[in-house]
């Protein structure tokens, strides 16, 4: 889905009906952000077939992408991880709220007063803003993100949260993060979001975290092995 604008439009059609489905199935209101995260990276793969088709540029499809892409996904992440966490576990997972909601504020006061330049550059785009303090930005944007999936007490948004680690290191390895000079642009490319993309639709497995680490079906079905009441069935009289 990194190719073309064809392939970013057909990725977020797919990534967004998922999300979609896994809102419906939503029981509780405090799953709902995790839910929703499918559809938030299916709508940014949408925003970037525009960018696409504008051929890059300063134009709003590339002020939205950027929008999506650095100062909300990193709230949208820590906070609902957060609200869908078991008591136990919301007390850690403070620290990446926290980190991503100072990570957010200055990005979106980079994003409210520089310009955002998208490249096309063969089949990826690089999107470049100037950043201060790129790498401490940086370190907050990922605890905030893969740092609230690792510590949220869940077994699959642990394992998503290991797959999307795999993926920015290997994405940082591949140049996928640049800084060129201390407060220079400081460019995110379009594979790491490719990771982001994939691991939100295994992500849309099961919403809904139980004080077990586990979804609730789970936890249901562990209470009526050991004897509880049974629902959904009728005798036979």
């Amino acid at each position: 889905m990194c190719w073309s604008a064809t392939a970013d439009l057909a990725a977020g059609t797919v990534i967004t009906a998922v999300g979609v489905v896994c809102v419906l199935r939503v029981r509780r209101a405090r799953d709902l952000p995790v839910a929703a995260l499918p559809v938030l990276l299916g709508a940014h793969q949408l925003v970037e077939a525009a960018v696409w088709n504008a051929g890059g540029g300063c134009g709003p499809a590339s002020t939205a992408w950027a929008v999506i892409a650095l100062p909300v996904l990193p709230v949208w992440v820590a906070f609902g991880v957060l609200l869908a966490a078991a008591p136990g576990a919301r007390r850690v997972l403070w620290g990446p709220a926290a980190a991503g909601l100072a990570t957010a504020a200055v990005l979106a006061y980079c994003l409210a007063t520089r310009p955002v330049d998208a490249e096309v550059q063969g089949h990826t785009i690089g999107y470049g803003v100037a950043v201060p303090y790129a790498p401490l930005v940086v370190a907050g944007y990922l605890f905030a993100t893969l740092g609230a999936l690792l510590l949220s007490g869940d077994r699959g948004l642990r394992l998503l949260g290991a797959v999307l680690a795999a993926g920015a290191v290997v994405c940082a390895a591949c140049g996928g993060w640049s800084s060129p000079q201390p407060g220079a642009r400081s460019r995110r490319r379009r594979r790491c979001w490719c990771w982001a993309g994939s691991g939100a639709v295994r992500a849309a497995r099961a919403p809904g975290i139980t004080g077990s680490g586990r979804p609730g079906r789970t936890a249901g079905r562990r209470r009526r092995r050991r004897g509880g009441p049974r629902t959904g069935r009728r005798s036979a009289g």
